[in-house]
């Protein structure tokens, strides 16, 4: 599932008239450099959720057939006050996510091998499993305790920061009520029962949430080419 329904706030005026998942970096929109890696990873369906001008998303990508994927769209409203936040998506899009579902904030860019995750273990003692990454100067606290077992919680102090991708049993919000909420409470109240799991990804990551990440995504991605 990539989230895709906000509006881009910290991106505006560029998000007032273009869907953040649209606006182009690197050459191509945001959105396209997730939907090449889950086809390179072999992932076949995805589910992308619509609010805040959906329909142009709709009308870019289509079906997904130019990347070998069947996409499906879970429609929120036409507004971005219609979106409801990460868990509240999940939890209306969850009879289209089958038995485990990878994450995908669609305002992230990285190296994270969608693959190797999505082969990740889950069971009943470890519900989900996050991607952290060393805290940005936008997070300097970070969000969440690793131990070196790789799980979430513990007495350290040293916390680091949520990518934006995980892999998720769905059965985590089934209990959820529709309607708008939070991701953060439901991946606190699961660690709290010791059902979170994680790792460290050391390599690229970086969360393209203002117009001066926006520039520096852009320009590595070109001086990659």
């Amino acid at each position: 599932m990539i989230l895709a329904a906000g509006r881009g706030e910290r991106l505006r005026p560029l998000t007032d008239h273009t869907p953040k998942p649209l606006i182009e970096v690197g050459g191509k929109p945001l959105i396209e450099h997730h939907l090449e890696r889950l086809a390179a990873a072999r992932i076949e369906r995805v589910v992308i959720n619509l609010a805040h001008l959906g329909e142009q998303i709709r009308a870019h990508l289509g079906n997904g057939e130019r990347w070998g994927l069947t996409i499906e769209y879970s429609v929120e409203g036409k507004q971005a006050e219609d979106a409801l936040e990460t868990a509240g998506g999940i939890r209306q899009a969850l009879d289209r996510l089958g038995e485990r579902f990878l994450l995908v904030n669609g305002d992230v860019l990285s190296d994270i091998d969608y693959a190797a995750l999505a082969n990740r273990r889950l069971g009943a003692d470890c519900r989900f499993h996050l991607v952290l990454v060393d805290n940005p100067s936008h997070n300097p606290g970070g969000d969440f305790v690793l131990d070196e077992t790789g799980r979430l919680g513990g007495a350290s102090t040293a916390a680091l920061t949520y990518s934006g991708i995980a892999l998720f049993d769905p059965a985590l919000f089934n209990d959820l009520p529709p309607g708008r909420q939070a991701l953060g409470p439901v991946l606190r109240a699961a660690i709290a029962n010791g059902l979170g799991c994680a790792h460290h990804h050391r390599g690229e990551w970086l969360d393209v949430g203002t117009p001066e990440r926006l520039a520096e995504a852009d320009r590595r991605l070109r001086a990659e080419r």
